[in-house]
């Protein structure tokens, strides 16, 4: 962080960024290149390391074949918020791409993986609440479980539940959708 930031007399005079305004940056070409706007800030991505990669995928495919073209699944892709657009690792949201003409607002599920980012992620979860996702995943490779959010209300998730290996998560905005949590980690070292 810029050390000046730290100060709250900065804080206070330090200018959001709007979503608008980081879409027009990206329009122009002005908008870093591994970035993201979280709560009007520019935000550099993490790099991801191996296991973040591989369990990423091994959730995406898990997840594109139980919902089998019923949604669009994405995968690092934005979603548009009130004052943020976050990518997150995957996102499935109602509809199709072809229903689209703008990134979504919302989604039915969103999951992040987490390696060494288990606090930003946590933190993630206001943001997600704020635009009503109905349930958001993290993928938490340290302790080998899933915690889970539900019901959004006023911006703050109302249920949080650790899943872990021994147990099976039903997600509840996907109906039929289940993780098995100690196959989904079967052969994965943290």
């Amino acid at each position: 962080m810029v050390p000046i930031l730290s100060q709250p007399a900065f804080q206070q005079r330090a200018l959001p960024l709007s979503v608008a305004a980081w879409h027009q940056m990206i329009d122009n070409g002005l908008a870093p290149k591994r970035a993201e706007l979280i709560r009007g800030v520019i935000i550099e991505k993490m790099s991801k390391s191996f296991l973040h990669t591989k369990l990423a995928d091994a959730m995406i495919e898990f997840l594109r074949a139980a919902v089998s073209g019923l949604f669009w699944i994405r995968q690092e892709a934005p979603l548009t918020l009130k004052d943020s657009e976050p990518e997150p690792d995957i996102s499935i949201v109602d509809g199709r791409r072809d229903d689209y003409d703008a990134h979504p607002v919302t989604a039915r599920l969103v999951v992040e993986v987490s390696v060494s980012s288990l606090l930003v992620d946590r933190e993630m979860a206001s943001i997600y609440a704020e635009a009503d996702v109905a349930e958001y995943w993290i993928v938490n490779a340290t302790e080998r479980c899933i915690e889970v959010y539900r019901a959004p209300v006023n911006g703050r998730y109302q249920t949080l539940q650790r899943v872990a290996e021994g147990e099976v998560l039903e997600c509840a905005a996907l109906s039929g959708v289940s993780v098995n949590v100690a196959g989904f980690f079967a052969g994965v070292s943290a």
